[in-house]
């Protein structure tokens, strides 16, 4: 879920969510409703969020479980 991977991203660089939300040129209310499930972003937004963690070398568990 993207939830996750916003949470993840944060975990592992040890931002803020204000902080992120200034690197990724956007409000700590829109990060606090996405890591809250509460909204999902924008595609143009998703694809700099992913190219933001590519850049700063976030990695993400892909391995799906079932259950």
């Amino acid at each position: 879920m993207f939830s996750d991977e916003v949470k993840i991203a944060r975990t592992q660089l040890s931002l803020s969510q204000q902080a992120l939300a200034q690197e990724l040129n956007v409000s700590f209310a829109t990060i606090n409703r996405w890591e809250r499930g509460r909204t999902e972003p924008h595609p143009a937004i998703r694809t700099v969020f992913y190219k933001f963690c590519k850049k700063k070398g976030v990695k993400f568990n892909t391995e799906k479980t079932n259950g």
